[in-house]
């Protein structure tokens, strides 16, 4: 199982380290990242004007890539602004206001609503269904805008994503690599799931009720952009009657459960399901927009739209170059910069991944520590889904070399990888609840490092028990 190691992989590992210990310092990494870009471009081309055109290149494939995120984003975004100046927003939150009274409520209540959702449709378009409505019901009595992100991240692009019990795409992939059912794999990662979610969320309360009572914590802490500070505010135009807010309040959410009922009778899916998200909320932001600007409703429609696009790449902006750098790790290094790794490589991230799988000694303590760390690792590509093959595969001869646990260590090197790279801890993996929610991706991903770290370590040790 030995694999190849050159000086491109400990540029990227030592790039990795000085990336992490700018986050922690709270120093931007753009500049680091960029550096990064080049220095690998040069020792893997030898070529100057190459290396620099690379910097670009990896600049293309990063907005490329990022671009459906970035578009629905902008939608939503701009949707919620014809919500918020008409009033329609206040009519839509009434009920939920009777309901969620506490910051407590509020947290729990968006969580566990966002992880039932993100089961059967996967978290980007559960963050765009829940984001616009929930946010100012939760700012207004008094939980922060980040905890509300907190909240759909852990829950939804942690617990939910994953376990992935419903749409199994991720053990189907982790499953395969290590060449065991689909549904022993699922049945090994229900204890883990649970013990880690719970770990997690109770951990993220704990340090968000703490620091809202010390005043570390306030509704401004993390936010990145005034106008969604708004949200919650009392700011509004007389643009529509009493009736007509009634109507589209009840209007809205009808549209998006269609859009539910749809995802599931065409079993539509992340891209797919997130593009039926964002196309009803052009038709909801063209329709409302027009009814309550009438004669200046062609031109105020412009207006709305680029507000969310300026929006989305304001917060989008320096994400670009660090998930550039990130995504050299893995298939974006061949289409940035060329087929210049060994033959035997299978990217930059995974064949470190494999190099640590194939020097520690074998033992169920070992195997177990180690699939969290080859996890972990494979996630940092952002995508969470690229290493969770490489998980399986090493689960599959750990387990064999242990002589039982198969099953354990593929789920928990798949939970380990979701929930670093799905969208907890990578920022430019958890920009949609971020950016709906107007805080600093960087900000969120510091506030779930604690909690995420405590339930990785729970989880692991459970584990160890388990195999």
């Amino acid at each position: 199982m030995g694999v190849e190691l050159t000086a491109l992989h400990w540029i990227y590992v030592v790039f990795i380290g000085l990336i992490i210990g700018f986050m922690v310092k709270r120093r931007d990494t753009t500049l680091i990242c960029i550096v990064g870009i080049f220095l690998i471009a040069i020792a893997a081309t030898g070529s100057l004007s190459g290396s620099i055109s690379s910097i670009f290149n990896s600049f293309i494939y990063a907005i490329t890539e990022l671009l459906p995120t970035i578009l629905v984003i902008s939608i939503i975004v701009a949707m919620s602004r014809t919500l918020t100046t008409t009033g329609i927003n206040d009519v839509m939150i009434s009920p939920f206001s009777k309901l969620i009274r506490t910051p407590a409520l509020a947290y729990w209540t968006i969580g566990i609503l966002m992880m039932v959702i993100s089961w059967f449709f996967w978290p980007s378009p559960a963050v765009a269904l829940m984001g616009a409505v929930l946010l100012p019901v939760a700012i207004r009595v008094g939980l922060p805008a980040l905890g509300v992100a907190m909240a759909m991240n852990l829950f939804g692009h942690g617990i939910a994503l994953s376990g992935d019990f419903i749409i199994q795409a991720a053990p189907k992939l982790t499953a395969d690599a290590a060449g065991l059912p689909v549904n022993e794999v699922i049945s090994a990662s229900i204890p883990l799931v649970f013990v880690m979610g719970l770990v997690t969320t109770v951990a993220a309360f704990y340090f968000l009720r703490r620091d809202m009572k010390t005043g570390k914590l306030t509704a401004a802490t993390g936010v990145t952009d005034e106008s969604v500070k708004e949200l919650g505010s009392d700011q509004k135009k007389n643009l529509l009657s009493d009736r007509q807010k009634k109507f589209f309040a009840l209007f809205i959410p009808v549209m998006f459960a269609l859009d539910v009922a749809a995802m599931s009778i065409l079993k539509l899916q992340g891209g797919d399901a997130t593009a039926l998200i964002g196309g009803t909320s052009v038709f909801i932001l063209i329709l409302i927009t027009m009814v309550s600007h009438k004669n200046k409703g062609l031109e105020k429609t412009t207006s709305y739209m680029i507000d969310g696009f300026q929006f989305g790449f304001k917060v989008f902006g320096p994400v670009i170059p660090i998930a550039a750098f990130f995504y050299l790790g893995d298939s974006g290094f061949t289409k940035i910069i060329g087929e210049v790794l060994p033959k035997t490589s299978h990217g930059i991230v995974n064949d470190l991944g494999l190099a640590l799988a194939s020097v520690v000694p074998l033992s169920k303590e070992i195997g177990a520590v180690t699939l969290t760390a080859v996890g972990a690792i494979t996630g940092l590509d952002g995508s969470g889904f690229s290493g969770i093959s490489l998980a399986g595969s090493v689960a599959n001869i750990f387990g064999t070399a242990i002589g039982a646990g198969a099953a354990t260590l593929t789920a928990l090197g798949q939970i380990a990888a979701i929930w670093v790279g799905g969208g907890t801890l990578v920022p430019w993996a958890l920009i949609p609840a971020a950016a709906i929610c107007g805080v600093d991706p960087f900000e969120l991903a510091r506030r779930n490092l604690k909690p995420v770290t405590i339930g990785l370590v729970v989880t692991t040790i459970v584990a160890i028990f388990l195999i």
